[in-house]
C-alpha cells in the first residue's frame, strides 16, 4: 500500500557533558561542502511501507553513521518539511566514539553535464554541539526537535 506522502524516521542522540549535547550529522556531497549553519541534520531516512518507524530510524543511523544506537528511546513529536515529507525523530542518551564514524555513499553525475558518476558520503562529518549551538546548525524545519528534548529533559 503506498502512502500519500513520504516519511523518514531518525535518530537524536544526545549526551549531558558540559550541559546537554547533541549528536549532529553534515550532509555530504558537492552542494553542502561550503554550507555549514542551517543544513546540518539528525541522521535521517526514507521509511519503506514494510518498515515500523523504530527499525528504520535505527538502521538509517547506523548506516549513515556507522555507530549502533541502543537503549531506550523518547519519541519525539513529528515535524515536516516544506516538502510535505513527515520526519519522525527519537532520541536516546549516547557517548559515542565519533572516530568509528563512516557513512553510506550516493553517486551523482559530477561535475554536472560531465557524463561522469562520481561517489559521495552521504554525512561527510559528525560531530556533539552544545543545544545553544546546534539551534544554528541545524535544519531549520528540524529545531522544535531540539526545544522538545530540552523541554523533556528539563
Amino acid at each position: 500500500m503506498r502512502r500519500s506522502k513520504d516519511v523518514s524516521a531518525g535518530l537524536l542522540a544526545y549526551r549531558r557533558k558540559n550541559g546537554l549535547e547533541v549528536l549532529l550529522a553534515h550532509p555530504g556531497g558537492p552542494f553542502w561542502a561550503k554550507k555549514d549553519d542551517g543544513v546540518w541534520t539528525i541522521p535521517k531516512g526514507l521509511v519503506e511501507p514494510d518498515d515500523d518507524l523504530i527499525g528504520a530510524a535505527r538502521r538509517e543511523f547506523t548506516e549513515e553513521t556507522n555507530l549502533v544506537a541502543d537503549g531506550e528511546l523518547i519519541a519525539l513529536a513529528p515535524v515536516n518539511q516544506k516538502s510535505g515529507k513527515t520526519v519522525h525523530a527519537f532520541a536516546f542518551e549516547a557517548d559515542f566514539d565519533l572516530a568509528q564514524f563512516a557513512s553510506n555513499e550516493f553517486q551523482i553525475e559530477w561535475p554536472p553535464r560531465s557524463g561522469r558518476r562520481k561517489g559521495f558520503p552521504e554525512i561527510d562529518r559528525i560531530a556533539y554541539f552544545a543545544l545553544s549551538i546546534a539551534m544554528v546548525k541545524i535544519l531549520p524545519y528540524q529545531r522544535p526537535l531540539l526545544e522538545e528534548l530540552k523541554r523533556r529533559l528539563g
